[in-house]
């Protein structure tokens, strides 16, 4: 064999070589870019699963059925007042809350007399979390029952009859649904069989978890939460401290110069008289 020959096959042989080992470089980067690829994907995807999971944990279930009258996103708001009264009060509150029985025992006969004067249109949140750290069904089987009072166009006077007679906070007297049923009986109209199905049945069983799942996603942690115009006025507006007073003061200053509301929207009955003449200190709205 010649020496050019000799050459020409050297040449050939690290062409091949090289070739070689190019083609198992390239085949070792595809691998780790499907490696890598693959990575990824499942990141993507645990992203978009812990995305959903984290969605569905924040979002309130839509409830099968829901209070007529309810309004709101999903339904899960109770109008009390006129519609169009050029305030609005939003309370949060739980039945077994022992602030909120103090809160409404102060304040209820001052809120209704606003709602009837058309001043403010009040928006009820029904929570029912006492009942996860007390233990019993108080909570949740009073506010089914007040969604069945609103079904029935009597939730104002069934609050505050409910309010009046709340029990200690340790005291599950609110799980017993013949309780709720009872109270009923002093809200003329309210005590029928429909309204005990209702209550016995936990009609509203789904929309009270619905109402809880949307205060726990929510900013607000304790209750009686109470904003006006979604300003928070409780316990304090500014340095004021609140009082039926104030809110009357805060209401009337609110609603200068505009046209106050009418009253009587939403099917919600009148307070019965004996409700505003239980009132600590009532004021003149």
């Amino acid at each position: 064999m010649s020496e050019k020959n000799r050459e020409g096959k050297r040449n050939a042989r690290d062409k091949m070589q090289e070739a070689r080992a190019a083609e198992e470089a390239k085949a070792r980067r595809n691998k780790k870019l499907a490696v890598g690829g693959v990575v990824v994907a499942v990141i993507a995807a645990a992203v978009v699963v812990g995305v959903v999971v984290q969605n569905q944990r924040s979002k309130p279930e839509t409830p099968t059925a829901a209070p007529a009258g309810t309004i709101g996103d999903k339904n899960l708001v109770i109008p009390v007042g006129a519609a169009d009264a050029p305030s609005t009060l939003t309370v949060y509150e739980d039945p077994r809350c022992p602030a909120c029985g103090s809160f409404e025992r102060s304040f209820s006969p001052t809120i209704d007399q606003l709602e009837d004067a058309g001043k403010v249109y009040v928006n009820y949140h029904i929570v029912s979390f006492i009942d996860r750290s007390l233990g019993g069904n108080g909570s949740k089987y009073g506010a089914n029952a007040l969604g069945c009072a609103q079904d029935a166009g009597h939730f104002r006077d069934y609050h505050d009859v409910m309010y009046r007679n709340q029990p200690e906070e340790t005291e599950d007297s609110f799980g017993s649904k013949q309780t709720l049923i009872d109270l009923a009986k002093q809200v003329p109209g309210l005590d029928t069989p429909q309204f005990q199905g209702c209550v016995n049945g936990g009609t509203f069983s789904g929309w009270v978890s619905a109402v809880q799942q949307d205060f726990d996603k929510s900013s607000y942690k304790s209750t009686p939460t109470v904003l006006l115009n979604g300003e928070p006025i409780y316990p304090k507006k500014g340095d004021e401290q609140i009082s039926p007073e104030n809110l009357v003061k805060w209401v009337d200053a609110a609603n200068q110069g505009k046209q106050l509301g009418t009253p009587g929207s939403h099917g919600q009955s009148p307070a019965p008289s004996s409700t505003a003449g239980e009132s600590n200190n009532p004021p003149s709205p």
